[in-house]
């Protein structure tokens, strides 16, 4: 049975045990956060500003709902609303409801965001949990549930997506964990035939996790060097590109609302 832990701050996960063996990362010696949202944007965005109905909006990496207090509308559910401080930074209304769901060793993270607006709103949405995992061992490995034969690989610059491709790493149809597969920082995925993929532990011939990212276009695995922890995040957009115009509207993938309409979307853990 899983138990959760939860905070109003970003309404991120704080813990996730499975018969009281910890699962999520807890250390700060290497990374302060340990399942952030990705809201209104995900990655970085050209220059750290964006271009929204001709007017230059200033955001930091991942957005700012990571940074911010929800309010506790129940067990495990968090909303948060727009306000001046983030019409400053992002000139939409809206909000953005985040729950999470446990059922026996499974864990659902559910997204929620409202146009609250009067115009159409435009945003980005990702999830970026971070598991504990020793990868630098040579012991893991990431498998997919469907054979990727037209998988692509991208590549950062700077914190931008790169107009030259990132190499294909697959091995027999899975990414093998090694002590410098970070070292370029994240691997990013598109074109993805598997809505699963499983963090598998080799040496012990035994699965950890199953994650369930059906609907996300992109998936992303990322951690720092020496860091024992792997993030697996699935997105539905990307940072800006190398060769962006600068405007939000133009983003690959960027996601539109009409007044009042909402997106949902949700990923699904299992823990063994």
């Amino acid at each position: 049975m899983l138990e959760i832990k939860t905070k109003k701050a970003g309404a991120e996960l704080t813990s996730i045990k499975l018969n009281g063996e910890e699962k999520l990362h807890q250390g700060k010696e290497h990374w302060n956060r340990q399942a952030p949202i990705l809201f209104p944007i995900v990655g970085q965005i050209k220059d750290g500003q964006t271009l929204i109905n001709n007017k230059l909006y200033k955001m930091g990496q991942h957005g700012f709902a990571r940074d911010m207090e929800f309010e506790e509308i129940g067990e495990n559910k968090y909303l948060l609303k727009s306000s001046k401080e983030t019409l400053e930074k992002f000139p939409f209304k809206f909000e953005l409801q985040v729950e999470y769901e446990v059922n026996e060793n499974e864990l659902t993270t559910k997204y929620k965001v409202i146009n609250k607006d009067e115009k159409q709103m435009l945003f980005g949405m990702g999830g970026h949990p971070a598991f504990i995992c020793d990868y630098s061992t040579g012991n893991y490995q990431i498998q997919f549930n469907k054979q990727e034969d037209k998988i692509e690989f991208l590549q950062l610059e700077n914190g931008l997506i790169s107009d030259k491709k990132a190499p294909n790493i697959l091995k027999e149809n899975a990414i093998n964990l090694e002590a410098d597969t970070f070292k370029n920082d994240a691997i990013i995925m598109k074109n993805i035939k598997s809505n699963k993929i499983s963090l598998y532990n080799k040496k012990e011939d035994k699965k950890i996790l199953e994650f369930d990212f059906t609907g996300f276009p992109f998936l992303a695995l990322w951690s720092k060097i020496g860091a024992p922890f792997v993030c697996i995040e699935p997105w539905y957009n990307t940072a800006d590109k190398v060769n962006s115009t600068g405007k939000f509207e133009d983003k690959e993938n960027i996601l539109k609302l009409e007044p009042e309409e909402k997106f949902e979307c949700k990923y699904k853990l299992k823990f063994f």
